[in-house]
């Protein structure tokens, strides 16, 4: 089955990279390899705030990562032009907007990391950095960067 038909099986709307705000580009190409910048938790279009451990649980904080896994396809695609020229999912980079006694990011970077494995098969299983971080832009609660060979 496509990754489009996974998609579309799943009712996940892909949707274009939101707009930068600040001084980078959503990805970059080069050789083999598709970078894209950092994605953040967003809910009805504004940043998604909060902090693990601290005002979300871990199974809140695993939807938004999740969420920010369906935004980085969306860039994925306008980075490749088709989805199904992704031969792997390379690395992500997680960051948890997280208490100092929080340590469930890993938790957290599931709802990414498993979406993607669900949508891709074998070649969403990726490499994977989870960290706990004082403060992400706009108070959002999750950013996730992505690495992909195409």
């Amino acid at each position: 089955m496509s990754i489009y038909a996974r998609l579309e099986e799943k009712n996940i709307t892909l949707n274009p990279p939101p707009p930068s705000v600040a001084a980078f580009v959503p990805f970059v190409v080069t050789d083999d390899l598709v970078f894209l910048s950092g994605h953040i938790a967003r809910r009805d279009g504004k940043p998604w705030v909060g902090r693990l451990g601290d005002t979300m649980t871990t199974a809140e904080g695993k939807e938004a990562a999740r969420a920010i896994g369906i935004e980085l396809l969306g860039t994925l695609h306008a980075a490749t032009g088709d989805l199904s020229r992704i031969r792997r999912i390379v690395k992500l980079t997680v960051l948890v907007n997280s208490a100092a006694t929080f340590t469930e990011q890993h938790l957290v970077a599931n709802g990414a990391s498993e979406l993607l494995v669900d949508l891709f098969g074998d070649i969403g299983a990726h490499t994977r950095a989870a960290f706990g971080v004082a403060q992400i832009p706009f108070g959002s609660c999750v950013e996730i960067e992505l690495v992909a060979a195409i």
